[in-house]
């Protein structure tokens, strides 16, 4: 099966194991927030391709007092200051700011933070790839119809395992997986995600 006519459309990014390094203390600061090796350039080559670029991320350190609104924002201005570097640009960062206790419908699995970004670029997500590194951004990518990618970086290799589980597996049919970003990105740009 070869991947969806990309010309036009967009992909959705997973932040924190994506993006940025991750870690389970949370990056709650600028001076946390860094950048893996080759995401940066990788988002500004999809950009630069015609593809509009979404952000999704559970934030519930937000929530939980960790970092404040300044703080993400100051992460996401340096993230969307880089890729501008690099001739790209990030079109919409959604986030949810709620623990998992709040029962929100935006944390992902759920879809809340999908249907956000289709609404406000006006996107069918049927077939948007949307590349993260956990099982909850699986879940959410295909209980909203969008295509998930999984990278190996961030908490990619922990969700490998994961799929192996019974209860599991059934997230990770057909799931394309690669090294990082970067190998996602050129693998989409040479219509090869969907092989």
């Amino acid at each position: 099966m070869r991947c969806p006519d990309l010309t036009g459309r967009a992909v959705i990014l997973d932040r924190d194991g994506v993006i940025n390094q991750d870690s389970d203390r949370y990056i709650r600061c600028l001076s946390d927030w860094r950048p893996i090796a080759g995401s940066i350039e990788a988002i500004a080559r999809l950009s630069r391709a015609g593809l509009r670029i979404a952000v999704a991320s559970n934030q519930s350190g937000l929530g939980r007092g960790y970092f404040s609104l300044v703080d993400l924002n100051a992460m996401h201005q340096r993230m969307r200051d880089l890729v501008s570097a690099q001739g790209g640009r990030i079109d919409m960062i959604a986030f949810c700011p709620h623990t998992p206790s709040d029962g929100c419908r935006c944390r992902k699995p759920g879809i809340a933070l999908l249907e956000e970004i289709a609404e406000r670029l006006s996107l069918d997500l049927a077939g948007v790839p949307f590349i993260g590194d956990s099982l909850s951004d699986i879940e959410a990518a295909r209980s909203a119809g969008a295509f998930p990618i999984l990278v190996r970086t961030g908490k990619g290799e922990k969700t490998l395992v994961s799929l192996d589980d019974e209860k599991n597996t059934k997230w990770g049919a057909n799931l394309p997986i690669y090294r990082d970003l970067a190998a996602a990105a050129d693998a989409l740009l040479n219509n090869e995600g969907c092989l």
